[in-house]
């Protein structure tokens, strides 16, 4: 899926409605940007980093230890979307 839109002011760009409702991006929340050779990627990170952690390493994971860890990990380590 692919959209067009306007680059306004102070470089903000809107992200059409149904590229947000195809990954499901609500409004506030993080995303992740990155330049790859000369493309922008923009990917939704989760609401909730501790429970993905909690999911992926139940046994070692403690979300007061860990949740500043885990936002660093994930904003590192997020898969690109194509």
């Amino acid at each position: 899926m692919s959209e067009t839109t306007i680059v306004g002011k102070r470089y903000a760009v809107v992200v059409p409605k149904s590229v947000r409702e195809k990954v499901k991006l609500e409004e506030g929340q993080r995303v992740w940007i990155r330049a790859r050779d000369d493309k922008i990627i923009i990917e939704p990170l989760p609401r909730d980093p501790s429970a993905v952690f909690a999911e992926l390493i139940p046994d070692q994971y403690s979300e007061e230890k860990y949740d500043k860890k885990a936002e660093e990990f994930l904003a590192k380590h997020a898969r690109a979307r194509h």
